[in-house]
Formats: structure tokens, C-alpha cells, sequence
């Protein structure tokens, strides 16, 4: 399942509105609850300021114990819109008047919530900040604020003539007034409610802000980016990005403008180096191609010439025995008494004229046909019969340097696809080669087998000779090397066996020690090359 993109640009987005509205809820919250604590602070202010004016307007009534007067007092006070009740306690927590006519002379639990605050220990409180005497409450479903006003006991209560009171009493009651919270919670919803929607309207405005300065500012100027990326990335390296502002990114534009003409002047520079190359490679190989032409062309001809000697030596003993038959039948001819004994005999010296004749015969053939320059033509040959037509050729060499050959030519192999006249140019350069490491004689070993281990048929050529030495082993198949410098010899036969036997498909090898003689090996495929089929097409 391929895995969800989001661009970068949605990311800063989603990251800005989502701090925006973090922010804003936090401040909305933070903004509602210190408008419901201050809109709390103010009604407690009024039910505070209530309760003094209770305090104060029935004060003249407590002294004279005029109970009527502040019966009404209180009732007037309590007709106030937004009043609940008003209750003044005794100190023993009876209700001695309120607004309530069914509470009056009723006791209240000193453990309640009303009570907690100046009953909480062993002895009551005798004074309590304004925070403690207030309390918010549920009744009738709905929410109320209480607050409460010790009624001290003054120096004119306990010298009064009518009820005095000792002086060790602090505490002659309580007034406590209700105050319903209704038109605080109405305000506390209208500014809820107001507040969601401008937190609303301030989120969308805010969002609508960002995003629209993250498309500006990035969306568009990374879009760019990776458009000209695609761009390049396709080969076009003129293509540049605006640089719309002096930031970072517009760094970056400036930098990938900067790249990119860079890399197109280095192409130019590389196209024409390379056209300039080109033309200098073309013209360098003709003029090698012309060289090496030149060269092979010389090696042939040494080659030839040093063949034309071979068989001169080679067609020269069977002419000389053509020659004194021939004379030795002339002469029993002139004669003119050709007696069976002596006609046998002038059939037998004809035979033997016909015999070297067909040998002279064979001699030129192999001649021609090695140094004709026809198309290669690749067909199954045998390769030991090769072999021993390429032995033929320098017999005559190899008994001059009294050279002793041996043939060890596997019996019943494969026939190969290949050009014999070609293989025979390739063996000759290793058979002369061998015979050059022996001027003084040795053995020369022929071998032919097959590779037991893959379809391929191998021809050993190994000498005696000094062998060759480790700087130069290296270095016998390149072309124009050789050190044979008084032979005027071009360094190319081992080069040219080389390429002849890798056309072929197969390889050209050399195993040789110091004073060990050397050894060369060649592999042909007993399966025709691809290449091998078209040229035989």
C-alpha cells in the first residue's frame, strides 16, 4: 500500500491553522473564565455592598429591639430585583427574620455549606474575609450566590439598657443574603457565544491569511524548484527559475540558476571536446588503419618470401628426380630394344616422374592457396589434416636447422567450422616462430585434443628453445614488437595468429619459463560463433 504525500506546503498550513486555533481556544477559555470570575467579583461587590446596607439600615432597630421595623426594613430591602432571600441568624443559627415568612424561627445545620466557613473548628470564626462569606449554589435549578455578614457585638450593644450583651460576645448573628446569578449566566452565555464566533471568524481570517502567504511565499517558489529539477533532469539545462525574493529560497533559485548555466557550459564545452576528439580518433585510426594495412601487407610478404624459399628447397628435389628419370627414359628409348625387363623399368621411372609430378603439384596448391586473398570462407575442416599441410610447408626448414618434429594428433576429433587457409597462416606463424626459437635444433610437438570439460578443440605448439624471458612475455602479441631485429622482421605474425584465432571465436595463449622453452595453445569452439555464421552467409 503506497504510503499518503503531503506537500510541504499543506504541512506549514496545517501547522499554522492548527496553531492558530490552539492559540485562539486558549485565549477564548482563558478570556471566559476571567469574565465570569470578574462578572462573579462584581455581583459578590453588590451582594456585599447589600448585606452592609442591611447591616447599617437595621442597626438603629437591633438596639431598640424594635423587631417591626426590621421586619419591614428587611422585607423592603428584599422586594430588590435579583434577590432571593435575606436571613438574619441568631447565634445560635436560628433564623430570626427573613424575606422567607416560612423560615422564620427555623434552625439551620451549622455543618451546611452556609455554616462551614465560621463553624469548620471547635469555636466559630469571629472574623472572615469577604472571599470565604460568599458561596455559589444550586437552587430552584438554577445558580445562586450567597454571602454572609457576621453582626458584631459593639460597645452600644452591651451597655445598652434593653438587652445588653456581655462583652466576651463577638458574635451576635449573621446576615445572609441570596443573590440569583440569572442575568450573569445570560451575559456569561451572549459573550460565550460572541466569542466562539469572532475565535471563529479570527481562525478562518487567520487560516485564509497563512495559507495564502505559504502558496506565495513557498508553495510556489518549491513548485518552481521541482519543476526546473524535472526540467534539467530531462536534459534541458537552459532552463532558469525567477528569483522573486532576497530569503533563502530565493538563494536557492539564484543557485540552481547558477548550477545549471554552469552545467550547460560544460556541456558545450564537452560536446565540442568530444566533436574535437571524435574527428582527431576518426583521423588517427585511418591513419593507423593505413599503417597497420601497410604493415600486414610487409609481414605477408616476408611471410610469402620466406615460404616461396621453403618450397623452392621443398619443389626442388622432386624436379631433380623428374630430371634423371626423365633422362634415364630418354635413354632407354634411343636405344630402340625395349625387352620386358627393361620396358617394366620404363613404366616404373614414368610412375615415379608422374608421382613427384603430382607432388610438385600438391606443393603449389598449398602455396597459392595460403597466399590467395580471398574472402574468408568458414566451413567444417579437419583440423589435423591442417596440421600436417602446415607442417609440410616448413619440413624442409625444420630439417635444414635439424629440428625433430613430432606429430600427436588426437584420433577421431570433431571437425571445427573455420577458415583452413586462415588457421594454416595462424599455425605457420607459430611453427616459424618455434623453429626461429632453435636455430641451433631441438623438438618441435605438435598436439591436437579436445577440451574434456567444454565444446572446444585445442592445437599445442611447444619447442625447446631458450624460452621467453618474464619482461617480454607480456608483450609478444602486440603489434610492431619483436626482438628478432636482424631478421627484418615487423613484429606482427604472433599478433596477426592472435586476431585470426580470436575472429574465429576462440584464444591464443602462451605458457613459457627461462631456459624451459615455450608453449602455444589454441582454443576453436567445435560450435560456430554467431559472427562465424554471418561472415560463412
Amino acid at each position: 500500500m503506497a504510503r499518503l504525500r503531503f506537500p510541504l506546503a499543506l504541512k506549514l498550513a496545517a501547522g499554522a491553522v492548527g496553531s492558530f486555533l490552539v492559540f485562539l481556544a486558549a485565549f477564548s477559555y482563558l478570556s471566559l473564565r476571567e469574565h465570569r470570575r470578574h462578572s462573579e467579583e462584581l455581583v459578590l461587590q453588590s451582594a456585599d455592598r447589600i448585606s452592609d446596607v442591611i447591616l447599617r439600615a437595621t442597626r438603629y432597630q437591633m438596639l431598640h429591639n424594635d423587631r417591626e421595623a426590621l421586619y419591614y426594613t428587611v422585607t423592603a430591602i428584599g422586594t430588590e430585583p435579583g434577590l432571593r432571600v435575606v436571613r438574619i441568624f441568631n447565634e445560635e443559627g436560628r433564623i430570626s427574620f427573613s424575606t422567607d415568612p416560612k423560615e422564620i424561627n427555623t434552625a439551620v445545620d451549622k455543618a451546611a455549606e452556609a455554616c462551614y466557613r465560621c463553624h469548620a473548628e471547635a469555636a466559630p470564626l469571629v472574623r472572615l474575609e469577604r472571599p470565604d462569606r460568599a458561596r455559589i449554589f444550586t437552587a430552584e435549578g438554577r445558580r445562586v450566590l450567597g454571602i454572609i455578614r457576621p453582626i458584631e457585638n459593639q460597645p452600644a450593644c452591651w451597655t445598652a439598657a434593653c438587652h445588653a450583651h456581655p462583652p466576651e460576645r463577638r458574635i451576635l448573628g449573621v446576615i445572609d443574603v441570596n443573590l440569583w446569578l440569572n442575568d450573569v449566566d445570560r451575559q456569561l452565555a451572549e459573550y460565550r457565544s460572541h466569542l466562539v464566533g469572532l475565535t471563529a471568524l479570527w481562525v478562518l481570517a487567520a487560516s485564509a491569511a497563512s495559507v495564502w502567504f505559504i502558496v506565495l511565499v513557498v508553495h510556489r517558489p518549491v513548485k518552481e524548484l521541482i519543476a526546473g529539477t524535472k526540467q534539467v533532469a530531462r536534459g534541458d539545462l537552459a532552463h532558469r527559475l525567477p528569483v522573486r525574493s532576497r530569503d533563502e529560497l530565493g538563494e536557492l533559485a539564484a543557485s540552481f540558476n547558477q548550477m545549471t548555466a554552469d552545467l550547460e557550459r560544460a556541456r558545450q564545452e564537452i560536446t565540442a571536446w568530444a566533436r574535437t576528439l571524435e574527428q582527431r580518433v576518426a583521423i588517427k585510426t585511418q591513419q593507423l588503419q593505413q599503417a597497420q594495412n601497410r604493415l600486414i601487407a610487409s609481414e605477408k610478404m616476408a611471410s610469402l618470401g620466406k615460404l616461396a624459399a621453403v618450397v623452392a628447397h621443398e619443389v626442388n628435389n622432386p624436379l631433380f628426380g623428374i630430371l634423371t628419370y626423365a633422362r634415364l627414359v630418354l635413354k632407354a628409348l634411343e636405344q630402340d630394344h625395349l625387352d620386358g625387363p627393361a620396358k617394366a623399368a620404363v613404366v616404373e621411372q614414368l610412375r615415379i616422374i608422374e608421382r613427384e609430378s603430382h607432388r610438385c603439384g600438391e606443393i603449389v596448391k598449398n602455396l597459392l592457396s595460403f597466399a590467395r586473398q580471398a574472402p574468408p570462407r568458414k566451413e567444417p575442416r579437419d583440423l589435423n589434416t591442417l596440421v600436417r599441410q602446415t607442417l609440410a610447408l616448413v619440413r624442409h626448414q625444420l630439417d635444414l636447422q635439424q629440428i625433430q618434429t613430432s606429430e600427436q594428433l588426437a584420433a577421431g576429433l570433431p571437425e571445427c567450422c573455420c577458415d583452413g587457409q586462415q588457421i594454416q597462416q595462424a599455425l605457420l606463424a607459430l611453427l616459424v616462430n618455434a623453429a626461429e626459437a632453435m636455430p641451433q635444433g631441438g623438438q618441435l610437438t605438435v598436439v591436437t585434443e579436445r577440451d574434456p570439460d567444454a565444446p572446444v578443440v585445442r592445437i599445442r605448439v611447444r619447442d625447446t628453445g631458450g624460452g621467453i624471458p618474464p619482461d617480454v612475455l607480456p608483450h609478444i602479441f602486440e603489434p610492431f614488437f619483436t626482438t628478432k631485429e636482424n631478421q627484418r622482421r615487423t613484429g606482427l605474425g604472433l599478433t596477426v595468429a592472435r586476431k585470426i584465432i580470436e575472429d574465429h571465436g576462440g584464444s591464443l595463449d602462451v605458457n613459457s619459463s627461462p631456459g624451459q622453452g615455450a608453449e602455444f595453445i589454441i582454443r576453436l569452439p567445435l560450435t560456430p560463433t554467431p559472427a562465424l555464421q554471418e561472415v560463412s552467409a
